[in-house]
């Protein structure tokens, strides 16, 4: 089957995660708004108002199946490319990691558009240094400090033991997404979670993961994506 992703063509968004799912399982698949005009054809799906129509971007096309909700595209992706567990409740362990790893990815957007994604970042400039500074100081040490005691007990190369997930996936793109958005910010506090940041290398290490991110289908990061890096808020 050839997957066709339906995401904006100019950043990485929460679309990358379901990329570097469909990337390391070497499946095949159309991103369809970075050709010709398949803008239009993902603004028609998501207007539509027959059948299960997409809230928003990101949403896969499998067949007939229409899948919206990044957590829930790699529901389905790991269970059908070796990136979940075979077991139920393996399944359910790393979805809700990875709704977990979505409400940390809101807290990261948050840093530089506190007041809302309808204001420009120049509307907000203070209130995103107020958030910023509480964000590093709270949110950053009780999530990433969670998976890096994921990883202490577990004792493995991975999230769930020897094997990769599409939360390692993820894990992977929150530490270069901060590394990126907060370098100073991020280099200091990688002394704290070095089970994670050794995580990081081993996923970028993957042949499937490697290729892609030497590639142009990897988005560079950019100030209009979730990991922003504005100066000012990076201590």
């Amino acid at each position: 089957m050839k997957y066709a992703l339906y995401y904006w063509p100019m950043i990485q968004g929460r679309g990358e995660y379901v990329r570097l799912a469909l990337e390391d399982a070497g499946a095949a698949y159309d991103d369809v708004a970075r050709r010709g005009d398949g803008m239009a054809a993902m603004m028609r799906m998501t207007e539509a108002r027959k059948g299960t129509p997409p809230f928003a971007p990101p949403f896969l096309k499998a067949g007939k199946l229409v899948i919206g909700q990044t957590a829930n595209i790699l529901l389905y992706l790991g269970s059908r490319h070796g990136l979940a567990p075979k077991a139920e409740g393996g399944k359910l362990w790393v979805h809700q990691l990875q709704l977990t790893i979505a409400d940390f990815v809101l807290e990261i957007h948050d840093t530089h558009h506190p007041l809302g994604p309808s204001l420009y970042y120049e509307d907000q400039r203070q209130p995103a240094k107020k958030r910023t500074e509480e964000f590093w100081k709270e949110r950053v040490p009780k999530y990433l400090g969670y998976f890096e005691g994921l990883m202490e007990e577990g004792g493995g190369s991975y999230i769930t033991g020897r094997r990769a997930t599409y939360v390692d996936l993820s894990l992977f793109q929150i530490v270069a997404g901060l590394r990126y958005a907060f370098p100073k910010r991020m280099k200091a506090f990688e002394r704290e979670v070095p089970r994670l940041v050794e995580l990081h290398d081993r996923v970028a290490a993957r042949p499937n993961i490697k290729a892609y991110l030497a590639s142009e289908r990897r988005i560079p990061f950019n100030e209009e994506g979730i990991f922003r890096r504005y100066k000012e808020l990076d201590g």
